[in-house]
This record gives C-alpha cells, structure tokens and sequence, in this order.
C-alpha cells in the first residue's frame, strides 16, 4: 500500500490530508480562529469539586469549564511493562475531596477537545510526545505501542530505552510504533528533545497564572510528519513555500533520511483537487454515503452515538438474496472502516447490517469490518453481533467529528434535520388567528409569514380565512416577509 500525504495551507486555516492508493482515508484541519486544545498542558484552577461524581471542575481559561475525573489524577508511581502498557490495575486511589481543594491550582493536560456542548476532558497525567517516544513525567518504566508486534523487536526497544533512561530521574517512556527498526542514536536524540520540553514547561510552571498554557503541540503540518511519515508514505506535497521549508528544517533535524520525502507544490491546479479530495470532504458531510455496488449507508450522529445503518439500494445481485445482503454487507464493513476515520466520527457507534441469516456470513462481515479498521490510528472494539442482530463497536474520541468542525447547526430548523411543513405552519397561523381574536379587540389583523406559507394559506385555506372574517368581524391581511423562515410568522393586531 502507497500514502501520500497533500497539506494545504491558507492564511487562516491548514489541511491535511492522508490518501492511501490514490483514496483519501483521513483529513485533519487547523484554523487560526479555532485552534484545537488537544495536548495542551495549562496552570489550572479548581473551581468545583463534585465528590458524588468523583470529579472536578477546573478553570484553563477557555469559554467553559473544563472536566478532570478522579480516574485521570496524576498516577502513583505506575510501572510498564514489555508487553503491555500497564503492568495491572492502578492501585486504589484517594477520593478526589481529599486531593483537590477550590480554587486551588494544578497542572493538567487537554486529553479531550470541547466537543458540543461538553468542555475539555483533563488529566494531571502528563504526557509529552516526540516522534518515537512519549514521555510520562513522574512515572516509572518503558511500555511498547501495541501495533508493534514482534516480540524480539519490542525487546529490543526496551532494552535500548532502559539503557537511555536517566535512573536518578522519574519518568517513564512509551515507545511509539514509528519506533521499529529505530536505533540507538535516534532514539537518545528524541529522549533529549522531550527532556528539553519537560524543563521549560517546570521553568514556565513556576511563574505561571492560573489559565496559562505551559505547552502547545507543534503546528498541524509538524504534527503530522512526525506522527505519520512512515516507511509506506512514499511523498509528502506541500503548497505554501514557508511552510514547506520549516517542514524540511523539522524532518532534518529529526529524521534526516526522510527529508527526501517532502515536495513544494506550485501547479496552478489546486491542490486538494488531486484525488478529487475536496469532492470527499463534501460528500463526507452528508447522511448518505453511496457503495459502489449500489448500495449505500446511512451515516447518523448524535450527542450519545453515532448509527449507521446499509442497505442494499440499486444492488439486487445475481444470484440469491442471502448472496446480495452477504455482498452488500462485506462491501459497507470496508467503506465504514475508511468513513469512520474520515468523518473522524468517534464514541458509541452502533451498525445495522442487513440481516443474515447464516452465523459464517456474520463472522466474515465482522472481520472484514476489523480488518479495515486496523489501519486506524485511533482505538477501536468491536463487540460482534448483538440479539437484535446490530453491531456494536467504540472508537475513540479527543477531537470533533469533521462534521462539527466544518459545520454549524442549520438556522432554519435548528439541528433537528427538518423543519414544519408549510401545512403545518398554517395549521399554527390559523389557531394563532382564532387566540387572537377571543383575547383581543381589533378591526384588523395582518399575518406575516414567508412567501412559501402566505401563498399556501391563499391558496389552499381561503375559504377558512373568509369564514374567521366573518365570525370574528374583521379583515385578515396577508403580507410575504421574504426574510422569514418557513416557520416563522407574526400576528399583528391593526
């Protein structure tokens, strides 16, 4: 498999995009208006401590209050382990009233964007990254990423990180699946860069105000070529000269041999037109996500979970029924693997397959659609087929979904996805009429309403407009407001 990774870059906003074998698979996006929280380390303030919940309050400054749960307080002296990340269960910790006073002040980490109308998620165990390694300050061991699954090899880099480690000094190390087939040299170069790191953000710490930012990751085009640029990326097509040379500064620094890797973009051709990437995006942002086949999903997010539900649409196969919903159905686990990180939907999901009726055909559908998330970088579980036949899977969460970044609430039907019919409108606008004529004394009434409802009450209810002239003994007046929403309307007395 080939990546190429495309990051466009504007005066207010920068773009990222992974596209694997000529398909975009992700896209990341940072604004100057709204930048992203996530990986901030702040001085804090407690505002609030809620011991039935187990959790805090905490003041960093941004528009609401952010949440550190008892769970996330900083960890007492945690030991790695080669094969996992944590040896066992942390032990017992102190209830969150005996470690956290109001208003007194703590050092916390971003762990979670606000997303609607939730805040920040927090933490106080710290974590700062560099290209092969993430330091853990005040912990104690080595832990391997998962995805690195030779044993030998993940021997290997924990024999070399504890060989690295300063044994007078507290901190742990995970080491990050960039990390295989790293050396000695590169290795000892990151563990230098995140000291450097941890001292100045101790030196800031000592003389910062409650609400201060200690640390900010590196710019969204830095992020990126430190975290993905891997063996499979075969280029990386930068359009904007500055940014192009502090990404060659940053890959020489850090990974000479890659430097190689990194292009200017100067077509005129846009480009986020290549792949046709921003035909992606836009279909991104919609319910209906079409297969190839003729099928198609049904992509739903709310505030608790995100649904999807396939069918077979156009499909109608040509063999047997069972054969079309199997293929159907084979066919959207893979498409949901790539929507799922390109919509970056994350939290509860829930998936409707088609019913089958075969268990093979199920446990195949199942891992197709584990197999196609495996490239994520993101956690996911898979929980297999439930009773009524849905399957039920998480993935984690820390930054909106692409939808809540790009979009905003429609004005016209406030988030629900639909608005009154102009039936309905009417139907409100002739009660409206019949209140205002017991509880008021008037000659003369005049409706304002959008033009589409003015004319169906013309049309469709003249003679019941007649009828509430003459019984209430007074003229009805209808007048179009072309700036009124289709739900919108006034009854005003004349």
């Amino acid at each position: 498999m080939s990546e190429e990774i495309l990051i466009n870059i504007t005066p207010t906003e920068s773009r990222v995009a992974l596209v694997e074998d000529g398909m975009l698979q992700e896209v990341w996006l940072e604004r100057d208006s709204r930048d992203g929280y996530l990986g901030r380390i702040y001085m804090g303030r407690v505002s609030r401590v809620l011991p039935g919940m187990q959790a805090a309050f905490v003041d960093i400054g941004l528009e609401r209050t952010a949440f550190l749960h008892a769970s996330d307080l900083a960890r007492p002296g945690t030991e790695w382990s080669v094969g996992q990340e944590s040896a066992g269960p942390p032990p017992q910790a102190p209830p969150i009233q005996e470690q956290l006073r109001e208003q007194s002040e703590v050092v916390v980490q971003v762990i979670r964007d606000p997303i609607g109308s939730k805040g920040a998620r927090l933490t106080t165990q710290l974590s700062i990254a560099s290209r092969f390694l993430v330091l853990l300050p005040g912990a104690d061991g080595v832990g391997v990423s998962v995805r690195i699954e030779d044993a030998a090899e993940r021997e290997r880099l924990v024999t070399l990180v504890n060989g690295l480690r300063d044994p007078a000094v507290a901190e742990a190390y995970i080491v990050r699946t960039n990390a295989e087939g790293a050396d000695a040299d590169a290795l000892r170069a990151d563990m230098r860069y995140l000291r450097t790191v941890w001292q100045e953000i101790q030196h800031r710490r000592d003389a910062a105000a409650a609400g201060a930012c200690l640390y900010a990751e590196p710019s969204l085009p830095l992020r990126v070529l430190r975290d993905l640029v891997r063996e499979s990326v075969e280029r990386v097509r930068i359009d904007h000269a500055e940014t192009c040379e502090a990404a060659l500064d940053f890959m020489q620094r850090f990974v000479p041999q890659w430097a190689g890797h990194i292009e200017y973009y100067s077509a005129d051709r846009p480009l986020f037109d290549l792949h046709g990437i921003e035909d992606e995006i836009n279909q991104a942002l919609r319910r209906k996500s079409p297969l190839k086949s003729g099928g198609y999903l049904v992509i739903d997010q709310t505030e608790a979970m995100t649904t999807i539900d396939v069918n077979t649409g156009a499909f109608v196969g040509s063999r047997t029924q069972e054969d079309t919903v199997y293929q159907t159905n084979l066919e959207a686990a893979q498409a949901i693997g790539r929507q799922l990180r390109l919509r970056n939907l994350g939290g509860i999901i829930i998936i409707d397959f088609i019913d089958m009726a075969d268990e093979q055909h199920q446990g195949q559908v199942l891992r197709t659609l584990e197999a196609a998330l495996e490239r994520d970088h993101a956690r996911t579980r898979v929980f297999g087929f439930s009773p009524l036949g849905l399957v039920e899977m998480t993935r984690k969460r820390t930054t909106g979904s692409l939808g809540q970044v790009l979009c905003q609430p429609c004005p016209l039907c406030s988030g629900r996805g639909h608005i009154k019919g102009r039936e309905t409108v009417c139907q409100e606008v002739i009660r409206e009429i019949m209140r205002s004529g017991r509880q008021f004394e008037a000659n003369k009434l005049l409706v304002m309403a959008s033009p589409a409802v003015v004319d169906h009450m013309l049309d469709e209810h003249s003679t019941t407009i007649a009828g509430l002239e003459e019984s209430g003994g007074r003229v009805i007046n209808f007048q179009r407001e072309e700036q009124y929403m289709q739900e919108q309307f006034d009854v005003v007395l004349l």
